[in-house]
Parts: C-alpha cells; structure tokens; sequence
C-alpha cells in the first residue's frame, strides 16, 4: 500500500491536478499516526496481559470446578455398606472421619398413625358445619395422653364437603397427609400422621351440626375418633423404630437415624430380628492415589502457564502482583493445614497426602508417603477428599475464589480490572485522536480547496497572457 509520504510527493510532483482531498487526508494521518501507533502497541500489550491473566484465573477454576465434580460424583469420600442391603440404606456426612464397622439389628420400624373415618356415600358429602380440633400426643393401652403441642384446629363450613375438609388438613402445615379414599363401604376420610411414637393423634369435633348423642353422616362429630373407643378406625399405629447398634438398644421417632458415630447416616426399611448385619467403610485408597496424581498434573499445567507469563523477560505479567501473589500462594501449598480439626498424629496437610514441591517450583507425588498416611489412617485421609468448609477441594476453590476476586488490587481478578480500565483509557484517547484527526482533515480540504481555486484562477490568466503574446508575435510578422 503507498504509503502518505510518496503520496503526497508523488502528487506535489506531478506539478498540476493535485488530488486534494487524497493530500489533506495523507498529512492529517501522517500528523498522528505517531501517537496511534503508540496506543495501539500500549493496547496490544495490555490486551495480552489481560489474556494471560484471564488464562491463570481459568485454569484455577477449572482445577476446582473439576474437583469439586469428582469428590460429589461418591469416587473419593468415605461411603459406607451395608452387609443386608434389604434393612437400611447408609450414607456418611461430608467431612466425617468414617472409620471402623458396626453392627445393626432392627426389630421395629418408625410407622405414623393412620385413621380411616366411618364411610359417606361419597366424597362430595357434605360433612356438617363447626369445628374439628387435632390434638397430638401418645397412645398406650387404649388411652391417648396429650403431648402438650398445639393443636390443630380445623374450621369446617356448612357448604364444606368431605374432600374440602381432606385439602384443609392437607393444608394445615402439620406434616399430615389426607385424602378421600373410595371403599366398598363407601368414601372414607383417611388422615395420615408422622412417623413416631409422640406423633399419635386424637380428633375433637364440636359445633352446629354435633350430633349431641350418636353421630351420623352429615353431623360433624362423625368424624371425631378417640382410641377408647375405635371402632376400627385406627388402621396403624404411631410408633418408634426400635434397633441395636452395636448391640445397644436404641429407638428413634423416625426410620432416618443421625447422630450416629463417624457421620453414619441410616434410613431403616425393614426389620432383621435376630440376624444382626454388619456396617462397613469401603476402601478408596486406590482412587485417592489416581487423584492426587492428577491433581499434580493439573498443579503443574498452572505453574507451566504461570513460569511463561511471569517471565521476567518478555512475559506478559512479568511483574504482575497476581501473578507474584499466585506464586506464593503455591509455594506454600504443601505445607498449608487444610485440616485444622485433625487429631494428632492424623493427616492435616497436602504434604501428608504426599504432595511435593520442587525448587523449580513444580510439584510431583511422593507415593511412600500417601500410601504410608493410607495405610495408617485411611479415614482421615478420605475426609480430606468432601466438599466441606475443610480439605483439597475447599482450598483449592478458596484459592481459585480469592485469586479471581476483581475487589483486591493484588489478585489475577485485580489486575484483569485494572488492565481493563487501562484498556479502555486509551481505547478512549484513541477514537479522540480519531475526531482531531478528522477535524484536520476537513480544514486542510477547505484551505487546500481555496488554494486550488486560486491556482486555478492564476493558470487562466497565465494562458490568456500566453494567447495575447502569440497575436501580438504574430501581427509583428
């Protein structure tokens, strides 16, 4: 492309039919094509400093991100098993120090108390106007004793059918369940409550339509109910699970047991009298060891990427403070305490999962040590590998969330904002270049067209004086 110089000499060469607005426009750009240059090399590198700031920021979630997916997937934290799969299903809690098996016996399981009414025609009956009070407690030999709870009050109106009257204790907020059951005997009110001894409950029923004496469908306390005197409403009885856990008696108001030791969570599902099965932890030694040679190799992907970025000859973040901030960060690694609730003598550190750190600043995997802190104490080592407030994963998202933070001067996020703003700084001053150098332009065609009119002017005259001197050259001969 030809450049402006040799334009515009080109054209002052040619010695008539100067392009001028070609001119005008060549000298504007020649003016300030200096000060673009510049703002574009200065954007040029700050754009790759952003670049390379945004790839270390990337990198470091992706490695925490991708953790955070494999320890939720079950690979790496303590699960545990169940001998007898039909009794119990069996979880652990994030962060437990699963150790050790345990027996479990189950002689009863949680049940809730369920009453069926005495039968209407159907359930579009209407069941009589006033009031019916739920009061809850236990039941024992017939007797209801009340818990002290509040009771649940269920204001019934005179147009309110036996379906409305299932939706209003439905939507109590109680916990109970109920609906309209269609039986050979005709529709039933089923009222179902929660599971546990404590959670039985006793039917009241008072106002304008109360029989006063022996109630009928259509009368309010039809659908009163008390145990002493079940007429064969009660279809199941609110009851505790009753089970040994390692051979202690124990009972529980519902059939999901916590509070067990190592974080043991267990949903019971049926009984095993007599045939006590066994709880154990399985064994994740081997996918710990394939992890952490992963980790490694994604640590040292980072430290690759941040050696060439942080070059202090010719990277882009040669002397970035996130990036010197990320280099410490990493070199104190290996050292850092991600478990402060460990026991002593338990594993605490990435160095007890074996990772080491170079003086190149690279990290490898020492596998005597991981497999001696495995086999010495397999548990705490699994509780290092949940996602909880503690561990590789919490550290590793930690260090990926605070080097990303775009609030703090001195983290990758901080100078990506700063970069940003710089950018943009000069993106400004560019397009008001671009305006100045415009507004040159347009002057230096309004001056350079009225000098081309005078020259113009002046060639017209020269030719008539021309045309003059030959008559008069002429007329002499």
């Amino acid at each position: 492309m030809e450049s402006s110089t040799s334009s515009i000499v080109s054209a002052l060469g040619g010695g008539s039919g100067v392009d001028m607005v070609k001119l005008a426009q060549d000298l504007a750009a020649a003016r300030f094509t200096p000060q673009i240059a510049q703002i574009d090399s200065r954007s040029e590198a700050l754009e790759a400093r952003i670049s390379g700031a945004s790839g270390l920021k990337n990198l470091l979630s992706q490695l925490a991100s991708a953790l955070g997916d494999r320890i939720r997937n079950g690979d790496l934290a303590p699960s545990a098993s169940i001998g007898d799969a039909g009794v119990a299903t069996a979880s652990v809690l994030p962060g437990s120090n699963a150790k050790g098996s345990y027996s479990l016996e189950v002689t009863r399981l949680a049940s809730a108390q369920t009453l069926a009414s005495s039968a209407y025609s159907a359930g579009t009956d209407l069941v009589g106007e006033g009031q019916l009070t739920l009061r809850f407690g236990s039941i024992n030999a017939g007797t209801f004793t009340d818990g002290g709870s509040d009771p649940l009050v269920i204001d019934v109106a005179a147009a309110d059918t036996l379906a409305d009257v299932a939706a209003k204790i439905r939507g109590s907020g109680r916990g109970l369940n109920a609906y309209v059951a269609n039986t050979a005997e005709g529709a039933k009110l089923v009222v179902k409550g929660t599971e546990g001894a404590a959670s039985a409950f006793a039917i009241e029923a008072s106002g304008a339509s109360a029989s006063g004496g022996t109630p009928a469908a259509g009368n309010i306390d039809y659908l009163a109910w008390n145990p002493a005197t079940d007429a064969g409403q009660l279809k199941a009885s609110a009851a505790d699970a009753e089970f040994l856990f390692d051979g202690v008696a124990m009972t529980s108001s519902s059939n999901k047991l916590t509070g067990l030791p190592s974080g043991l969570v267990l949903t019971l599902t049926d009984t095993n009298r007599d045939d006590p099965t066994t709880i154990s932890f399985a064994d994740k030694s081997k996918e710990i060891t394939a992890m952490m040679g992963d980790f490694v190799g994604a640590l040292n992907d980072i430290v690759i990427s941040l050696g060439e970025l942080a070059a202090p000859l010719g990277g882009e973040l040669g002397n970035d403070p996130g990036a010197r901030a990320l280099k410490r960060e990493l070199a104190g690694l290996t050292g850092l305490v991600v478990m402060p609730g460990a026991a002593e003598g338990e594993p605490s550190t990435l160095a007890d999962l074996g990772l080491v750190r170079g003086r190149d600043g690279s990290f490898s995997l020492d596998n005597a040590r991981l497999k001696t802190t495995l086999e010495g104490n397999l548990a705490a080592a699994s509780a290092m590998f949940t996602t909880g407030p503690f561990g590789l994963f919490a550290t590793i998202d930690n260090l990926a969330r605070d080097m990303g933070s775009r609030s703090d001067p001195g983290t990758l996020g901080g100078s990506i904002t700063r970069y940003s703003a710089q950018l943009e700084r000069l993106q400004e001053r560019r397009e008001k270049i671009a305006d100045q150098q415009e507004v040159l332009r347009e002057r230096m065609v309004k001056n350079f067209a009225a000098a081309d009119a005078r020259v113009s002017a002046s060639q017209s005259t020269l030719e008539f004086l021309k045309a003059q001197v030959a008559v008069w050259t002429n007329n002499r001969n």
